[in-house]
């Protein structure tokens, strides 16, 4: 199954348990946020290994591709030129920017706007996420970097239609090679 579909059905299915727990009894709340807390420590820690482990490994192969260009920005796209090193530490750099940006917004919702299920749901969700982060699968769980874990990563999309991700044949490479040269000629 789609792991876009996943989360709605983990999201949906967490919020009707989530429902049936009396958050107004302050028992109940402190072990909700003890629980959020843990969870958001072992995706950190999680994702601190990670960089730890790609450090350690330091694979300098050479990985090039093309990047899509995106709608919002017209400088972006292009040739990308790095190493296996360089581009996993990025993608674990994007998952703890992302951690800790849900972090930040469920510490606004639950102190500043006194929502407290959100806290449930995104513990689980965000166990969830970390067990779907392609660096996790390939570093921590130990799985090939093949199919949809081969570098560079495609972007995922919601309900399974395709995703326009980086290209990475020949031929669009020899192709972001030519604009570069011809570029550089100008």
């Amino acid at each position: 199954m789609n792991s876009g579909i996943q989360n709605l059905l983990i999201s949906l299915g967490a919020m009707q348990v989530a429902r049936r727990i009396p958050f107004d009894d302050p028992e109940v709340l402190n072990y909700v946020r003890v629980g959020y807390i843990a969870s958001q420590l072992v995706i950190l820690g999680a994702y601190f290994y990670v960089s730890h482990k790609v450090k350690q490994k330091n694979d300098q192969t050479v990985l090039k591709y093309v990047e899509p260009q995106s709608p919002m920005s017209p400088d972006s796209g292009g040739l990308v030129t790095t190493t296996v090193r360089d581009y996993d530490l990025s993608e674990t750099s994007k998952l703890l920017r992302s951690a800790y940006f849900g972090i930040a917004m469920m510490t606004f919702f639950h102190i500043y706007m006194k929502y407290t299920q959100p806290l449930f749901i995104q513990a689980l969700m965000g166990l969830k996420n970390l067990y779907d982060a392609k660096p996790v699968a390939i570093h921590i769980l130990g799985k090939p970097a093949e199919g949809d874990l081969k570098r560079p990563f495609k972007a995922a999309s919601m309900f399974g239609a395709a995703a326009a991700g980086p290209q990475t044949d020949s031929a669009a490479i020899a192709e972001a090679e030519k604009k570069i040269g011809a570029k550089k000629e100008e």
